[in-house]
């Protein structure tokens, strides 16, 4: 079996190694330039799998002018009306602890659940567009091209010479304003 290794190539290799066509990945039938040499892992790596940044969670910036909840945004004291500095101090360490943990516990109680609930909603909603909608808008379309081609030749050929006809005749109309005194 070792007849058909390339240099270098062990059989163990050749047993575990991916099926490359000479013009690509199989799965990426369309990347001719690919070959044995520039397959990296990331073209092993499955689509389903992504890499999680866990330090900027909102990296298109969805929540920026909803949910910017901070102790300064809720509770502010006008120059002159100042309470104690240590209730001041206590009030910002109650609030923020507590927005702080109460969201933790929501998100860990109802988080999992309703992210379950907004796949089966986004799959649905993705299985309608792809399958339902887009195909009749194209199905609407083709039919539409057809009746307004039929509406076309119909306008051009009942409604233009009618109008061309009363165009001419309305044409020698001359209106003249005088300002009589």
């Amino acid at each position: 079996m070792t007849g058909g290794l390339k240099d270098g190539e062990t059989e163990e290799e050749f047993l575990h190694s991916p099926f490359i066509r000479k013009q690509g990945n199989i799965y990426k039938p369309n990347n001719k330039d690919m070959d044995n040499d520039s397959l990296n892992e990331k073209t092993m790596e499955d689509v389903h799998t992504k890499e999680i940044d866990l330090v900027n969670r909102d990296p298109k910036h969805i929540n920026d002018d909803v949910v910017k909840v901070e102790f300064e945004d809720v509770i502010a004291e006008p120059a002159g009306t100042y309470s104690f500095d240590g209730v001041w101090k206590a009030s910002f360490t109650t609030f923020t602890v507590t927005k702080y943990w109460c969201y933790r516990l929501l998100t860990a109680l109802v988080g999992i659940p309703l992210a379950l609930i907004w796949g089966i909603f986004f799959a649905i909603l993705s299985f309608l567009h792809i399958w339902a909608v887009v195909p009749c808008v194209k199905s609407y379309l083709i039919e539409i091209h057809c009746v307004s081609r039929v509406f076309s030749i119909c306008v051009h050929t009942f409604c233009d010479p009618f109008f061309e006809a009363m165009g001419k005749c309305l044409s020698s109309i001359r209106v003249r304003m005088t300002k009589e005194v």
